[in-house]
């Protein structure tokens, strides 16, 4: 008896403490259900449920209310993977390919590198190789060029005619010359730049065959003589000879040798002299020096 005494008693003492009942509604009848106490719970093993009514018959309130059982289910370890034989030497087979390739890329890179650093190398000398050779022609040639025959023109007055003048041609080179053709043109005008850009050598053509001309280092011969007497006639009238003697107009002579160095080949190039020279027609005097444009005075 003093036992149920004090469970009843600590069973109220709960209820009193508790915030608040929860309600549940059933239909048309409400159902007041107090939460679970700790004085219900250990009064449940030793009295039954005992309802209570109040005021109002359709209201109960329940003390033995069972808490909800709740299982954890823990899951088992996780056990570890166990490899076989087989793929072991698998993945150190990998392995040893991926190993193998990354070494296989790095040699390649290297050799590619070493490829590129000897192309640049062999072009530099193959640059290096042309310029001497270059050098080394182009000082064969200087080599050539100053033992050739070197045909120059230069104008000579006449010892025994008084206003007359020879065009000379004479070899200034090393080796003895042919001179295989000579040509000579004239033109009256009023100054060289009006002479044509190139000289014009198809007006006339010659009555006789040349003879070819050597020429010893040193040697000279005559090209074309020309005295005061010629000017008249070049005229083709005589108001042109007094524009010549009033220098409103001048006379040109101009030509050009053909020559061959005569220790060179048969099919070796031939050189050519080209010459110019403006007749000063004087009152008593006259003259005949070298002029016209660069083209009429030309080497090869």
């Amino acid at each position: 008896m003093g036992v149920k005494g004090l469970a009843i008693c600590a069973a109220v003492i709960v209820m009193l403490s508790t915030p608040a009942a929860y309600a549940s509604v059933h239909g048309d009848r409400g159902v007041m259900i107090a939460p679970p106490t700790l004085a219900a719970m250990l009064a449940g093993a030793t009295s039954p449920a005992t309802p209570a009514t109040g005021g109002d018959s359709d209201t109960t309130i329940i003390h033995d209310y069972q808490p909800p059982h709740i299982t954890v289910a823990t899951p088992p370890p996780p056990q570890e993977a166990v490899w076989s034989f087989h793929e072991k030497i698998l993945w150190a087979a990998q392995l040893v390919l991926v190993i193998v390739g990354y070494a296989g890329i790095l040699l390649g890179l290297s050799l590619l590198k070493k490829i590129e650093r000897q192309g640049r190398y062999t072009e530099a000398a193959v640059d290096a190789a042309a310029s001497s050779a270059q050098a080394a022609l182009l000082n064969a040639q200087a080599v050539i060029d100053s033992e050739r025959a070197w045909i120059l023109i230069t104008v000579e007055p006449s010892r025994s005619m008084e206003n007359s003048f020879t065009v000379m041609a004479t070899n200034r080179g090393r080796t003895p010359a042919r001179i295989l053709e000579t040509m000579e043109r004239h033109r009256i005008t009023v100054d060289e730049r009006r002479l044509p850009a190139t000289p014009d050598y198809s007006s006339e053509e010659r009555s006789a065959p040349f003879t070819p001309t050597i020429l010893l280092p040193g040697e000279f011969t005559a090209i074309k003589p020309f005295c005061r007497e010629d000017v008249k006639g070049l005229c083709d009238s005589e108001e042109r000879f007094k524009r010549i003697e009033t220098w409103e107009e001048k006379v040109f002579l101009y030509g050009k040798v053909l020559y061959r160095d005569l220790i060179a080949p048969a099919d070796s190039p031939v050189h050519e002299t080209n010459w110019c020279c403006w007749y000063i027609h004087g009152r008593q005097n006259s003259g005949l020096v070298i002029a016209g444009p660069p083209d009429y005075n030309s080497h090869t």
